[in-house]
């Protein structure tokens, strides 16, 4: 029998068994883990000179030993078992060994056709290499034999392998790298699957990160609108942005709003806003102002939440189709006032003029002969088909409720305050009322021996005799005949000389209380009016007044 093998470089077991697939595996990588350097192969014996003369294969020449980079502490290994192959000798595979001389032992005997071979103890790393799949696609299963001849080709490989993972390890490359090095040089055809797929892989993960950007951009921009839009909601009520400046109209049911006299477009703004007609003060009287209307006092007709434009048509009279409208200034004369009524309503002078005579009718205080100075100034509407008793009616009203406020009750004073403030409407005009009024008052006082009671008012004058001038003859102001005529008549005009507007009444009500006797009004344009306490102070005024005229002509007739 031959000696037992257990040469691990051999294809065999001990006792020429075949390797298994695990044993070869173990063989493939306890090769990877040496450490070796090459030693010289021994000199071939005269039986092995003789045998490659016979045609024998020569055993490959001595190697030069490497000298190894210092590496861990040796790992003692059992010796290896040489190996015999029964055709043909085994390469020694490039091993490195210790720094330390280690003897050589001769050669092993074999059979006689096997050639002898070098045991080299050897040093194992603590590396556990990878592992190889391509070489694990050659190596047959367990549970099947292996031929000697294959596994001697498969040792050389791997022997081949293992020399140059010692050399790329010398010059401090790990094994890993070494390994893929190796295999992107032998195997290039087998990495470029996977090297596309790995770009393609690179690209995928910048596309969904380059989504992912995107997408947060997104929910950032998102959430900022959020929060303008939310804090918009918050600020509006805080800036007046909620604020409602006009409605849009038409509007609906209908109102009545009262306009005094002397009333600017603010107050009737904020009138018209306390009765939900206008949705906004400010915004109205710009409306009205851009209109370029004038404001005159009188009822007007409304409908809740209107439009700005159309409320202010109301008040400027641009609805006058739809409506009767007609507007009458103070101061106005009775066949003044009926004239104005009648154009505007489309009532007859006939009509008018019976309900004029019978004033009485109306609440008027019984000494009056007529309607004269109790149809009340200003602007008024009524609707399509009003009889014209109503219309008188709520004129007549309006000055008889003016005169309640102020306290005059009594319809003996009420006729007689009504005809004080006609005197004071014509004279003052745009004047100091309350000032005129009081000067009135100090005329009719019985002690007063200025005047010796006589108002001495032109305007009264004028009236009776139904003409309207600045300028009287002495014969007309001597005429007692004349019952409105205040400079031959003491006392009162025989009635009130034209319609008073409300700052008249209320001044004749509650005058200011003065020493003066006269007044004049020196300047018609500005209705400038100087007030004197005797005769001679008044006449220089006369004077000014006489100068306005001749440097306006036309004006003083």
């Amino acid at each position: 029998m031959s000696p037992v093998n257990n040469d691990p470089s051999s294809g065999t077991a001990g006792g020429g068994m075949p390797l298994t697939r695990k044993e070869l595996r173990a063989r493939e990588r306890f090769l990877a883990t040496q450490n070796h350097n090459v030693v010289p192969v021994p000199e071939a014996t005269p039986g092995e000179a003789a045998a490659s003369a016979e045609g024998e294969p020569e055993l490959p020449r001595p190697v030069p030993a490497v000298t190894p980079a210092p590496v861990a502490p040796p790992v003692p290994v059992a010796p290896p078992v040489p190996v015999s192959k029964p055709t043909t000798p085994p390469v020694p595979a490039a091993q490195p060994v210790s720094s330390a001389p280690i003897p050589a032992d001769g050669p092993t005997q074999t059979s006689n056709d096997e050639s002898p071979s070098v045991e080299t103890p050897v040093e194992a790393h603590p590396v556990e290499p990878e592992h190889d799949a391509e070489a694990d696609a050659t190596l047959p299963h367990d549970d099947e034999h292996v031929d000697p001849d294959h596994v001697h080709e498969f040792i050389e490989h791997d022997d081949h392998h293992a020399f140059e993972a010692h050399h790329d390890l010398h010059d401090g490359h790990h094994v890993d790298e070494l390994h893929h090095d190796e295999l992107h040089d032998e195997h290039h055809h087998d990495l470029i699957a996977p090297l596309e797929q790995t770009a393609s892989t690179k690209a995928a993960v910048k596309k969904a990160r380059r989504r992912r950007r995107v997408l947060a951009l997104l929910i950032t921009l998102g959430v900022f609108v959020a929060a303008i839009a939310i804090g918009a909601q918050f600020l509006k009520p805080l800036l007046g942005m909620d604020r409602v400046t006009d409605y849009p109209g038409p509007g609906t049911g209908s109102i009545t709003i009262t306009v005094a006299e002397g009333s600017g477009p603010k107050i009737v703004a904020n009138t018209l806003v306390e009765n939900k007609v206008v949705a906004d003060a400010d915004a109205f009287v710009k409306e009205f102002l851009s209109d370029g209307g004038e404001l005159s006092p009188g009822e007007f007709t409304f409908r809740t939440e209107m439009k700005n434009s159309d409320a202010v048509n109301v008040l400027v009279n641009k609805d006058a189709s739809k409506v009767m409208y007609f507007a009458l200034s103070a101061g106005l004369r009775i066949n003044e006032s009926l004239e104005a009524i009648s154009k505007g309503s489309g009532i007859s002078m006939q009509e008018l003029n019976a309900l004029n005579q019978a004033p009485a009718q109306f609440g008027i205080p019984s000494k009056a002969k007529n309607l004269e100075g109790f149809l009340a100034p200003g602007e008024y509407r009524f609707p399509l088909g009003t009889p014209a008793k109503d219309i008188i009616q709520k004129l007549a009203t309006t000055t008889l409720d003016e005169l309640k406020s102020q306290g005059i009750t009594e319809p003996g004073k009420q006729y007689d305050a009504v005809t004080i403030a006609s005197i004071v409407q014509a004279e003052g005009g745009q004047a100091d009322y309350g000032n005129v009024a009081g000067a009135i008052y100090n005329r009719l006082k019985p002690n007063n021996v200025e005047t010796s009671g006589l108002i001495q008012s032109d305007a009264t004058v004028t009236y009776g005799l139904g003409k309207k001038s600045f300028h009287l003859t002495e014969e007309e102001k001597a005429d007692k005949s004349n019952t409105y005529n205040t400079y031959a008549n003491v006392g009162l005009p025989a009635g009130p000389i034209g319609s008073p507007g409300k700052t008249a009444i209320d001044a004749a009500a509650k005058p200011t209380q003065n020493d003066y006797m006269y007044w004049v009004t020196i300047n018609l344009d500005s209705k400038e009016t100087k007030f004197s306490k005797t005769l001679a102070e008044h006449n220089t005024y006369v004077e000014q007044y006489n100068a306005w005229c001749q440097a306006n002509p036309g004006r003083c007739v």
